[in-house]
């Protein structure tokens, strides 16, 4: 295996684990402030932390060289707008205890990954790739019929607001943390104005008087900068596919805080599902492991 797929490899892996493990204590934890109060944090602070990232590795040419572009502009709003709807989504769905439902979402996105990444860049489907894709899909079947009465429209915003996210970052190709940087400015303004209203109607838990607790909110930034710098550089690296397959780290380690950590209700038909998926991922990444 080359050296580069290697380094996408482990990035992609780790940034997986990550948002799989790491991410749902933590913003689990402080989960009790308000879903929206706290996307608003994940906001604010993560273009902070950029901003202080961007300064310290002096990448504030590249930056100016990126927005002097339209099309890379308009593509990092777009992404920006469906990043921003991915973590408002997720964590809804941690603070109202539906971590397993939103790791659908993150079970169905490979797929998604791997379809779009044959449509728009040939990524190659072989027989194999194409057995494990089959997998899922009926894995996501059996989840969708026998364990869900209503639409699971957690997951599917979920699946289909990371899966575009990393198409649109596929396409306008540009420096990982500055194009974050970016994305980040775009919802600044509106996160501002949010928490503002929010402190007005004296609804904000992050405050002078409690700074310990406020110091802890202000990791929401890196909470989600280090995970996402990870994955996104390891998309840029190996691609959507086998990014999008290597991500199965990310639901399973969230179906199984759910059901064991959290006591989430798991199903016979998740169990099923759960075991159908893993079998696809072996499959799927013998096959990466041959062809590289």
């Amino acid at each position: 295996m080359n050296k580069e797929f290697n380094k996408g490899l482990l990035l992609t892996s780790l940034g997986s684990f990550w948002w799989g493990f790491i991410g749902v204590f933590y913003f689990e934890y402080v989960s009790f402030i308000g879903h929206i109060e706290l996307v608003v944090h994940r906001c604010l602070w993560t273009a902070v932390m950029l901003i202080i990232t961007t300064s310290y590795l002096s990448k504030w040419n590249f930056f100016y060289k990126i927005i002097n572009n339209k099309k890379n502009l308009i593509g990092l709003f777009i992404s920006g707008l469906l990043i921003f709807i991915n973590w408002a989504v997720w964590i809804y769905a941690v603070a109202s205890e539906r971590i397993i439902d939103a790791s659908f979402g993150y079970f169905i996105m490979p797929i998604i990954s791997v379809l779009l990444g044959y449509i728009f860049f040939k990524e190659k489907l072989n027989k194999k790739r194409i057995i494990s894709v089959l997998l899922v899909l009926i894995s996501i079947f059996i989840l969708i019929f026998f364990s869900l009465k209503n639409l699971p429209w957690v997951g599917l915003i979920v699946a289909l607001s990371w899966a575009f996210y990393n198409l649109v970052r596929k396409k306008i190709n540009v420096d990982t943390d500055v194009g974050l940087l970016i994305e980040s400015l775009f919802i600044f303004p509106f996160a501002l104005i949010a928490f503002y209203l929010i402190a007005k109607n004296g609804l904000n838990d992050f405050n002078l008087s409690n700074p310990g607790f406020s110091l802890f909110l202000i990791l929401a930034g890196p909470m989600t900068v280090i995970p996402l710098f990870l994955y996104v550089r390891g998309v840029e690296l190996i691609g959507l596919g086998p990014t999008g397959m290597i991500f199965y780290i990310t639901p399973t380690l969230q179906f199984l805080l759910g059901y064991f950590y959290y006591d989430e209700f798991f199903s016979l038909a998740k169990f099923v599902s759960f075991i159908i998926i893993w079998i696809a991922v072996i499959i799927y990444l013998r096959d990466l492991y041959e062809k590289n």
